[in-house]
């Protein structure tokens, strides 16, 4: 292992090792990286993974995001000669896996580019330059000579439409980019402590895959007819050796169920234009945490008879305005979205903010004089987006999955039995009320299922359905206060807070507040307050269970005693 920089003076630092024969694994190290593109918040870093394959002609897998360009050059010069470099396989195009190939082209102008004809495209716009190419597609294969033969996978949507697995047979090593990966930066190489890592890979998972599982298990369906994978080479996080089945195995069970959702939605983006796929991802996270299975769709490169066959199926549609230009690929699956859609499906529209974005408004009124329902307001893009943003359209995402399940969770309330029901409603509760800020984004939910779990440290549980806004912004290490309502006065803070706020809005607006020292508000008619910070969660079907450490707190009123919340049924708060 050979480390360029110290990791307490610079926390971006470079690993490379030996992982098989005549295979070496560049890992850039971000020690410190707590956002990933806005879409989520990281706990623990990330890394970019990059390798090296020699046979007798040499293929670099991947290159690594521009902030490593001069760590990533010079380790990679240090390897080999790039004058002799044969090959670059471009696993998919975002920035963070290529960011750096221009770089690696200018110092090897030989080599040939290989990845999927989407790929390749894409590329080109990144680059600015001429290079030699090689598509590939699914089952095509590549001999680098001393039994290095590799076969790609075509495994589009995980998590980009252009994306590719590399199978090299005389190692047995699978390179996945993105899928089966996690943002965990670490030393270790391999995935030898799974209690470690499984959380982030299954938070990984919920953002990234499980919006387009059919896709996962069209990819692992590919797998399958490889033959046996005895490493996985994945873009971020451990490479896996020591849990290949088991991990794999979870990627398949997890997109089998969300796959077996009755409830479908079709998103439709553009991902290389304006800010499309940025604002999908955060609309398909809010319709995922409502338990509605999306199926996302590159509205570019999509098949048409395939956008007919989804808009079929699903129950509504959600469309990011693509270019205005009738010439773009788009224009195709737009009016093939148009003739497919049938009364009673409800529909979503968001601007991409690409500069010429088609019409939102006309689109919005063919809806409705073709039936279909809005389940949220427009969402206009005239700005770089902010964290609001993103937040308005994981919100919206959120009630639009709210809208379509409401009849089926009518349905499991009444499915409970009478006498058990009424027994599970004589466990009474406290009132609370969560309050959080983090950078520009705001929360705040009325909570009852909240009890204290440990007294070494302090510390409480909360139960948080998993479709309610507030979930986003209570992960790991995500601070916030739980205000304690007082008996006979709480009835104002109650009824503001139990209002149904549209996606993006103020929940503070009118509240009389003032800032904790984690700088989430204090509600200053509350009886109490406590600091908290999240320190693990655990899945519980249709809530997460999150225990939270207490480091701070006061009673205002220390006469006063706690609102108890008393219900008559289980089925309900």
């Amino acid at each position: 292992m050979v480390v360029l920089a110290d990791r307490k003076q610079n926390r971006l630092t470079i690993q490379t090792s030996e992982i098989a024969a005549n295979t070496t694994a560049i890992r850039s190290l971000d020690w410190d990286r707590d956002r990933f593109d806005i879409e989520y918040g990281l706990q623990n870093g990330t890394t970019y993974n990059s390798f090296i394959i020699q046979g007798e002609r040499t293929a670099l897998v991947d290159a690594s995001h521009e902030k490593f360009r001069h760590l990533y050059l010079d380790t990679l010069k240090g390897l080999i000669d790039l004058s002799q470099l044969d090959y670059i396989i471009i696993s998919h195009t975002e920035p963070d896996h290529s960011g750096l190939v221009k770089d690696v082209l200018q110092l090897a102008p030989n080599a040939t580019v290989v990845g999927s004809k989407v790929a390749l495209q894409f590329l080109e716009d990144m680059v600015h330059q001429p290079f030699q190419r090689q598509i590939v597609k699914n089952g095509d294969r590549l001999d680098l000579g001393n039994g290095h033969e590799l076969e790609f996978v075509s495994a589009p949507n995980l998590h980009w439409p252009d994306t590719i697995f590399t199978y090299d047979r005389a190692t047995q090593i699978l390179y996945t980019c993105d899928a089966f990966g996690l943002h965990y930066c670490d030393e270790r190489l391999f995935d030898e402590d799974l209690s470690a890592i499984e959380a982030d890979f299954q938070y990984y998972y919920e953002c990234l895959m499980a919006p387009n599982a059919r896709s996962v298990i069209s990819a692992m369906k590919r797998m399958g007819e490889l033959g046996k994978i005895a490493i996985v080479g994945t873009g971020h996080g451990p490479l896996l050796s020591h849990n290949v089945a088991e991990l794999t195995g979870r990627y398949r069970k997890w997109s089998q169920n969300q796959a077996k959702t009755e409830t479908t939605v079709a998103l439709f983006y553009t991902p290389d234009y304006g800010y499309s796929d940025r604002l999908a991802a955060f609309i398909s996270h809010g319709i995922d945490k409502t338990g509605v299975a999306v199926e996302m769709v590159d509205m570019r490169t999509a098949d048409q008879q395939e956008v007919q066959e989804i808009v079929g199926r699903s129950v509504g549609v959600v469309i990011g305005m693509p270019p205005s230009s009738l010439s773009d690929p788009a224009h195709d699956t737009l009016s093939t979205i148009l003739a497919a859609v049938k009364a009673k499906q409800v529909f979503g529209l968001f601007e991409s903010g690409g500069g010429d974005d088609e019409p939102i408004y006309p689109l919005q009124n063919k809806f409705r004089n073709l039936g279909l329902t809005p389940a949220f307001g427009i969402i206009r893009i005239q700005d770089t987006p902010t964290e609001n943003t993103y937040q308005q359209c994981e919100e919206s995402g959120t009630d639009l999955g709210q809208l379509l399940t409401r009849d089926r969770s009518i349905k499991q309330l009444k499915a409970f039995a009478a006498d058990l029901e009424k027994a599970l409603g004589r466990i009474s509760s406290g009132l609370y009320i969560i309050t959080t800020q983090k950078g520009e984004l705001s929360g705040a939910m009325l909570a009852s299922w909240v009890a204290q779990a440990s007294f070494q440290p302090l510390g409480v549980t909360i139960a948080v359905a998993k479709d309610r806004a507030i979930e986003s912004l209570m992960q790991v290490g995500d601070r916030f206060v739980l205000n304690v309502l007082e008996e006979g006065n709480y009835q104002v803070l109650m009824k503001h807070f139990l209002k149904r706020f549209p996606p993006g809005a103020d929940r503070f607006a009118g509240v009389k507040t003032q800032m904790a020292t984690n700088g989430s508000p204090i509600l200053t008619d509350a009886l109490a307050y406590m600091e908290c910070e999240v320190a693990s969660r655990m899945e519980c079907n249709d809530h997460w269970i999150v225990y939270c450490t207490v480091y701070a707190g006061r009673v205002s009123k220390p006469e006063s005693i706690t609102a108890v919340h008393h219900r008559k049924l289980g089925n309900s708060y």
